[in-house]
């Protein structure tokens, strides 16, 4: 008889850790507003011009069920170089990607309207903050032997 309850308690452990280990944790399963991907060495030898400016990019995820609104959001670098989001939406499950140079909002890309690059090629740190100034997430990145870096 205590084989077979030391058993039954061996088999509902079990069961319990492998619950455990295969259940999101809630900020997981509810999702997330995160930076996603920053490409900060862009490819080409148009080396200041706008297509290249424009390849240089990060690219934040809205990993929630919803649209998010990133009105008034912040982007930052480690040398300030600030982004002020306008009035856009990004669907639920969607990406939008931040590129550094100019261009015309549309579904996925916003511009930055800069004239030269923002992300450094060997190291730097994005940050994304609220419109209140709280931290909402970040991304750094050392390496210049890699042209883009997945946060």
């Amino acid at each position: 008889m205590f084989r077979t309850r030391a058993h039954v308690v061996t088999v509902v452990l079990a069961t319990a850790a492998g619950s455990l280990l295969l259940t999101p944790s809630p900020a997981q399963a509810a999702g997330s507003l995160h930076l996603h991907k920053i490409y900060y060495n862009s490819p080409g030898s148009d080396r200041g011009g706008n297509a290249s400016l424009n390849a240089e990019y990060v690219q934040i995820k809205n990993g929630t069920r919803s649209a998010f609104q990133m009105r008034g959001y912040r982007l930052k670098d480690n040398e300030g170089h600030t982004y002020t989001f306008p009035s856009y939406r990004v669907s639920a499950g969607k990406t939008v990607k931040v590129h550094t140079g100019k261009g015309t909002k549309s579904a996925g890309h916003l511009y930055q309207g800069r004239g030269w690059y923002v992300w450094n090629n060997t190291k730097d740190k994005a940050r994304l903050f609220t419109p209140g100034g709280k931290l909402k997430d970040s991304c750094s990145y050392n390496s210049a032997r890699r042209v883009h870096v997945m946060c």
